[in-house]
């Protein structure tokens, strides 16, 4: 197997996998764990995946662009934008809740509100993803939309803490990761060399949502506003529109590889972990998740908190979101130029270097402040964006869905602890306090930037020119 291994990022034509798996048949190395990677499809192709007929060797084709395509990333971006500029808004609730109904309550207990969100969305996808892979996005896309906006219209009548975690946080979150895995997952069917730009177009309605909510929102909740029951109820109107659209473009064209043609493809396989790179690129998720909620959601606070008013810190969170929308799109489509894993380490060293290099010594000064914000949200923009192209380079297209939502599955874990560790750190606040809050997004996105680079590496080497 070693031979192959060499082989492994150069161009294999049919009939020199069909005698890579004959081969095989000859070897010794017959299990599940080994495996030969065709760049053409970006996949790596298990031994058991090779064992059929010589037509099924067929390379796979992307439309790459298309009417229909495009309308996909539309349809994409219309879901994305209702499960992800809803959290993107995380730090307007978290302020207002803490501020009314929620008073009694500290940071780190209010902060498992958006964790749980976050966590359903990403942790249940290990079952949407193989779902999608079998049988296409339709009724998961349907049962999404109805969800998300029931969600969001229960939240507008709920003034307990467990009435405003079991509507947004649960149902939510569930609503969501109905919506997120076929958004995703259905790119890939349609594009692959130009993947990292149409997933950075669809994954910008996070960015563009948390521009236009929050400042929404903040006109809704204030003392002129219409106040919260009916800013709940505005945003599931809203949400209704884009889901909308969501289920009239989202589609699928690949059919399930041969062994996914049974009902056990369906469930879980973490078996997919025993490869080396995906493994250290999912523990960088991990890592990346606990970078990445600290600031998204304690921004506003932090503001307020040196000096800022409500209006002026929103401001704020709104520039985060709009540099976002920059960050999603043009990483993506460099990404696809020069290399999708050495464009995300790049720009978590630029989180890094903007959370210690400005936010650190921010303080009251309001143009460091908002320099951080621009920084920031045009770094972290890459994040969302990229995970699933870069995902995509250890799997065949139509196991993507499985590969993404394992992946971000256990990267759901520290999205679900990052919050109120963010909240604990931060205690009752005070200039220690958040310095602690900084210090641990920081680290967490140095750890996630290692993890990236050691995945990278593991394929390509040490070769830095490498295009991966």
């Amino acid at each position: 197997m070693g031979v192959f291994r060499k082989q492994s990022h150069k161009e294999f034509s049919t009939n020199q996998v069909v005698q890579v798996y004959r081969e095989l048949q000859k070897s010794p190395y017959t299990s599940d764990e080994e495996a030969v990677q065709s760049p053409k499809k970006d996949a790596i192709l298990s031994s058991e995946s090779l064992q059929t007929t010589d037509s099924e060797f067929e390379d796979i084709s992307y439309p790459e662009g298309g009417a229909k395509a495009w309308l996909v990333v539309f349809g994409s971006f219309c879901a994305t934008g209702a499960v992800f500029g809803l959290i993107n808004t995380s730090a307007v609730f978290e302020s207002y809740l803490k501020e009314n109904q929620l008073r009694d309550y500290s940071h780190s207990q209010i902060g498992w509100i958006f964790s749980i969100y976050l966590f359903l969305v990403f942790s249940l996808g290990i079952f949407v993803g193989p779902i999608f892979d079998s049988y296409g996005p339709r009724l998961l896309v349907a049962a999404g939309s109805v969800v998300t906006v029931a969600s969001m219209m229960l939240l507008s009548l709920c003034t307990e803490y467990y009435q405003i975690l079991l509507t947004y946080s649960v149902l939510g979150g569930i609503g969501g990761v109905l919506l997120y895995a076929p958004a995703y997952g259905s790119i890939a069917h349609f594009f692959n060399v130009k993947r990292g730009f149409a997933t950075g177009i669809a994954t910008t309605a996070g960015g563009i949502g948390g521009i236009v909510l929050p400042l929404l929102l903040q006109y809704l909740l204030s003392d002129d506003g219409v106040g919260f029951g009916w800013s709940c109820r505005i945003l599931a109107f809203i949400f209704l529109g884009l889901c909308s659209a969501s289920n009239a473009f989202i589609r699928s064209r690949l059919g399930p590889p041969a062994k996914s043609a049974t009902l056990k493809s369906i469930w879980p396989d973490f078996s997919i972990l025993q490869d080396r790179g995906f493994a250290l690129a999912t523990i960088g998720i991990f890592f990346m998740e606990w970078g990445l909620f600290a600031p998204l959601t304690y921004v506003v606070s932090y503001a307020k908190s040196h000096g800022n008013t409500s209006a002026e810190s929103s401001v704020l969170l709104a520039l985060l979101n709009a540099a976002s929308v920059f960050g999603r799109f043009l990483p993506g489509l460099l990404a696809d130029k020069v290399g999708r894993f050495n464009v995300i380490i790049s720009t978590i060293a630029l989180c890094v270097g903007s959370i210690l290099g400005l936010w650190l010594p921010a303080g009251d000064s309001k143009p460091i402040l908002f320099a951080f914000c621009i920084c920031f949200g045009f770094a972290s923009g890459s994040n969302l964006g990229l995970i699933p192209v870069c995902i995509g380079q250890f799997c065949d297209s139509r196991d993507y869905g499985r590969y993404v939502t394992t992946a971000n599955t256990i990267a759901s874990f520290g999205t679900l602890s990052s919050i109120p560790m963010g909240g604990a750190l931060l205690g009752a606040g005070g200039q220690a306090g958040w310095e602690r809050l900084i210090g641990f997004s920081a680290a967490s996105y140095s750890v996630a930037c290692i993890c990236y680079t050691l995945a990278r590496v593991s394929v390509t080497g040490w070769e830095l020119r490498k295009k991966f």
